[in-house]
């Protein structure tokens, strides 16, 4: 058996190492739209962008570790069509890769706003490149508009407001991840970035860009306002990277659809923040966008290719970390459920919150407090039935 991973990014190469782990032998092949080997995405937005980082830093494993693998990378050739009959990938150079299980895990790509394009001075962050692109802009002289109030827009203003650059947030929430977070932590998120020194401009939805020769200079909201700006950060969400699948006999709507093996077609399957799978536990369709997912998720389509016919269960969580909050999330937050805090003290920026919605636990929130919280996510409605996790 042959097996073909289409992403070299956290879940590319954790589905590798895990079928290596369980003794899988065969040719296995990885193929990356990127020139550069896997890396790490949290830290794009913190320790890269912060300059505390070198691009290096920011691999998951040493080139030695890679080769241990024993598998062939192909990178910097994007993949552009697949059939999923015959298991096999067309890519933009012209290679056809073929293989007995296809994996895909071509993960996200960011939204844009009209008139983007070719636009100097605005900037995504999805890729080390992005990256290493805005930080080579930064400069105190400068005044930078983040459009996009969710984690990644929260975690770019925090880091660029660290490097002493003059930073707005902006878009439509009361507060920086309101939707998800609810008004109390939301709210502590908007307290702690505009003590730090962030401008938050929010409550209004981004319409547009303005531009001078070619170069953008303010932001436009749709209260009329335009926000003056030297670099803009457009972090208001992505797309599955789906694109190249249409034709190809995969069901793609808001991500690659699989069952619970994260099984798309025979042979084929998903992983990370592309893959929306059956959620046994839950019983709905679930893509999750974060990094512990892309590992766990890829661990058990490894399994599953090698026959463990098991369903993939997690606890959803994620974490994210602005100034000095670390913030750890299990379960599904939603700004309607009650919250309760249930260890620690606001004023002391330490504590575990509850989230419940129709008498049921769906959600634990640590502020500065992972151990605890990770605890309490026991109480989530149906956490027993997940993964078999404690």
């Amino acid at each position: 058996m042959t097996v073909l991973v289409v992403g070299a990014s956290a879940a590319g190469l954790a589905t590798v190492e895990a079928l290596r782990r369980k003794g899988y032998q065969d040719r296995v092949t990885v193929l990356g739209a990127e020139a550069h080997l896997p890396y790490d995405r949290p830290p794009l937005s913190k320790q890269v962008l912060a300059g505390t980082w070198t691009a290096a830093q920011a691999g998951l494993r040493t080139p030695d570790a890679l080769s241990a693998l024993d598998a062939e990378f192909v990178l910097g050739d994007p993949a552009a069509r697949l059939d999923a009959r015959e298991r096999t990938v067309h890519t933009a150079s012209g290679r056809a890769l073929t293989a007995d299980a296809v994996v895909l895990a071509t993960g996200l790509r960011p939204r844009t706003l009209p008139g983007q394009g070719g636009l100097a001075g605005v900037h995504v962050l999805r890729t080390l490149d992005d990256a290493l692109a805005l930080r080579a802009e930064l400069a105190p002289d400068k005044r930078v508009v983040v459009v996009g109030d969710g984690v990644l827009g929260a975690e770019i203003a925090a880091t660029v407001c660290g490097l002493g650059v003059a930073v707005t947030l902006a878009g439509p929430q009361s507060a920086p991840l309101a939707y998800q977070f609810g008004p109390l932590a939301a709210g502590l998120l908007a307290e702690l970035h505009a003590a730090r020194g962030v401008h938050l401009r929010l409550g209004a939805a981004v319409t547009g860009l303005s531009e001078r020769d070619g170069r953008v200079d303010g932001v436009s909201l749709e209260t009329g306002e335009v926000l003056p700006a030297d670099v803009v950060v457009v972090a208001f969400g992505a797309a599955p990277a789906t694109d190249w699948l249409a034709g190809s006999g995969v069901l793609c709507d808001n991500g690659v659809v699989c069952d619970s093996r994260c099984r798309a077609a025979e042979g084929i399957y998903a992983a990370g923040d592309v893959a929306r799978w059956h959620h046994e536990g839950l019983d709905v369709l679930l893509r999750l966008e974060n990094r512990t997912n892309a590992t766990e998720q890829a661990i058990a389509v490894a399994g599953n290719i090698l026959g463990d016919d098991r369903p993939y269960t997690p606890v959803p969580y994620f974490w994210t970390n602005q100034f000095d909050a670390r913030i750890h999330v299990h379960g599904t937050l939603s700004a309607d459920a009650e919250v309760s805090i249930v260890e620690g003290d606001l004023a002391a920026g330490r504590f575990v919150a509850r989230y419940r919605r129709a008498g049921e636990v769906v959600g634990v929130l640590g502020w500065n407090m992972p151990k605890q919280a990770r605890q309490h996510r026991q109480e989530i409605a149906g956490a027993a039935m997940f993964a078999g996790k404690p």
